[in-house]
């Protein structure tokens, strides 16, 4: 963002949007701030940061050789012929991410002492009525306890007459078209389970339409376009995979994996994965719903942003990242000034890279701007305690507990939605 060497005569520090020491698509998690001078700056940081690439996760990191995951997959109705590709599937899965995994028909698995085994229970395209009254009670008792679910296709279809299972699931089945091939938008890239998509996903599946639209209560991390198929009947938004922290437990529901390819296909193979981890607690995520945020940068252009410094920043949008190049120079956004906003924004740092964002400074076309007026949010996996990735220089260390939590380590950063929210700042979904 500036040219300087330092915004606090530290080298090689940047600021704002990615400093422009070679290709360094900005990295991995979601930094906010909440600014009272906040000129039309205010999301310097997301573009460059929202840079970062989709498919910049790779493979997920193995869970801990002691996680134990129960696939269920009883039918009280409508039996998917892919249950047993979907079983096998887990199954490698679990090999290859260091979990292992116990399979059940059977609902008398549901008491308290056999669910207190597992880190997760997936319920793999169930349908009806699949457990008992204590076996229900079981099951509660064990997601309030803080255990993990994972709902697949079908799970929507199950449980009608158990209010608790609606809140898990997020959405109950209403109906669906013949199997087709869909376009999906991905809006969550910073999600496990969706870290590994570009903003689109072609894929044939049969696709659930959903008796409510589960949006308020969970965070959405991919919607399917109906313009690209026949049979929607949710309208614009018509959320596909979703997760959500309920009643002390962690959930994650995706409508995939109805046909039998999906579970030979490495990237819905990798959907589920990043779902099971979750769900597991061997990766953290951001499962809290996000409303009231408008994008500041899509993915598609600089449109309100512009160049102050050397440097340049190039736009690939096939994966809706910026990458910064030849010198410290920064993007600003001047399309309106805002005054009290959360920030979101995406960052992705190749290693030893260092950088960081801007907020609270005058809007000008002068770098030194944001540096002499502004505060700077670092951005940098590898400084010393108290002034890495959170802090704000000058004022205040992140807390470090939580962040350390929450970052990926340098070069497996993911990418979230990233906007404003604020009075006057409009709404709707980030990119």
């Amino acid at each position: 963002m500036h040219p300087h060497t330092s915004p606090h005569s530290r080298p090689d520090s940047g600021s704002g949007a990615p400093s422009g020491r070679g290709p360094e698509p900005a990295s991995g998690r979601r930094s906010g701030s909440r600014g009272a001078r906040l000129a039309a700056v205010g999301a310097t940081l997301l573009l460059a940061l929202t840079a970062l690439p989709a498919a910049a996760s790779g493979a997920a990191p193995s869970g801990a050789a002691d996680d134990r995951v129960l696939v269920f997959s009883k039918t009280a109705g409508f039996r998917h012929d892919s249950i047993p590709d979907g079983i096998a599937a887990i199954k490698e899965l679990g090999a290859q991410g260091g979990f292992a995994v116990d399979t059940t028909e059977d609902g008398a698995a549901f008491t308290p002492d056999n669910l207190a085994r597992y880190d997760a229970v997936v319920f793999l395209s169930t349908t009806g009525d699949v457990l008992d009254t204590a076996q229900q009670s079981a099951f509660e008792g064990y997601v309030r306890a803080g255990g993990g679910y994972v709902g697949v296709h079908a799970a929507a279809d199950t449980e009608y007459d158990w209010p608790f299972y609606e809140g898990l699931v997020g959405a109950y089945f209403q109906s669906h078209p013949a199997i087709q091939k869909a376009t999906v938008d991905v809006e969550d890239r910073a999600n496990p389970a969706t870290a590994h998509l570009a903003p689109t996903w072609e894929r044939t599946d049969e696709w659930y339409n959903y008796r409510t639209n589960p949006r308020e209560r969970v965070r959405v991390l991919a919607t399917l376009d109906e313009s690209s198929y026949q049979g929607g009947a949710m309208g614009e938004d018509h959320p596909i995979s979703w997760c959500q922290q309920y009643r002390g437990g962690r959930a994650f529901y995706t409508g995939f994996g109805h046909t039998k390819e999906s579970y030979a296909d490495p990237a819905f193979r990798q959907h589920l994965l990043g779902g099971i981890r979750y769900a597991t607690g061997a990766a953290h995520a951001d499962c809290r719903p996000e409303q009231g945020y408008r994008p500041l940068f899509d993915g598609t252009s600089t449109d309100g942003w512009k160049q102050a410094g050397p440097g340049s920043f190039t736009l690939d949008t096939s994966s809706g990242t910026l990458t910064s190049t030849g010198g410290m120079g920064m993007l600003w956004y001047q399309a309106r000034e805002l005054g009290s906003y959360s920030l979101k924004l995406d960052w992705k740092m190749a290693g030893d890279d260092n950088s960081g964002v801007f907020v609270g400074f005058p809007a000008s076309d002068d770098p030194w701007s944001a540096v002499d007026n502004g505060y700077e949010v670092q951005i940098d996996a590898t400084d010393t305690p108290d002034h890495t990735t959170g802090s704000v220089y000058g004022f205040q260390s992140a807390d470090l507990a939580k962040r350390d939590a929450a970052l990926n380590p340098p070069g497996s950063g993911t990418r979230t939605r990233s906007g404003c929210r604020a009075s006057g700042c409009g709404s709707g979904s980030t990119a």
